[in-house]
């Protein structure tokens, strides 16, 4: 979809209800229940973060960013996800933190993007955390500038196939508290994005094939 003309819909994005956890479901990870039952269990508070989905023109075509996250020993390694990270105590709130937290991982000052809406909290059992998904765009082209500590790609995904539905799989996969696991997820190129972002990929998606 041409950028100018996905501009006409940021109204209608803006606006429209929520499809929440109707749409998480159709990416949640089959353990994800039992897992929240044990997270309960300890009565540990979460821990909050935010995250950005960026939208943005390149060669005047609606593009998503996402990026690959460095390897490194902990659970969310190599993992497929939006820019974003955990609150600061000087973060004003949730949007501030993801437009912070998607400076220092691709290099975009807040200044450039504009913020449409929150998308539905996402809890994360296996490292506790609750996170808060926003909605952004930027109407200029992007250059990136990728952290080293964090970030080692990033995949510049084209809109009309982000919403291609062939574009959802079921794959079996080991993760780092389960093996041979089948799990819902979307193929990305070489790519495959599941678990938290996967569902916050199925309710951006189910927003944007409403309006478009």
């Amino acid at each position: 979809m041409e950028f100018l003309n996905f501009l006409k819909y940021i109204p209608k994005i803006a606006k429209e209800t929520l499809p929440a956890t109707i749409a998480h479901l159709k990416m949640v990870p089959p353990n994800r229940l039992e897992l929240l039952r044990k997270q309960e269990m300890l009565n540990i508070p979460p821990r909050k973060a935010a995250v950005l989905m960026l939208l943005y023109p390149k060669n005047n075509i609606t593009h998503l960013a996402l990026i690959v996250r460095n390897t490194y020993p902990g659970i969310h390694s190599s993992q497929i996800a939006f820019p974003g990270g955990k609150v600061e105590e000087y973060d004003a709130d949730l949007s501030e933190t993801a437009l912070r937290e998607t400076h220092e991982e691709i290099g975009i000052h807040s200044d450039k993007i504009e913020i449409v809406r929150a998308f539905t909290e996402v809890y994360i059992p296996p490292s506790n955390f609750l996170v808060a998904p926003f909605l952004g765009f930027s109407k200029q082209e992007l250059e990136f500038t990728l952290s080293p500590d964090e970030v080692a790609e990033i995949i510049e995904l084209p809109i009309n196939q982000f919403l291609n539905d062939k574009n959802v799989v079921k794959v079996k996969m080991s993760t780092s508290y389960v093996t041979n696991i089948e799990v819902p997820a979307f193929q990305i190129n070489e790519h495959l994005v599941w678990g938290a972002t996967a569902m916050m990929m199925s309710e951006l998606k189910e927003i944007l094939k409403k309006v478009l």
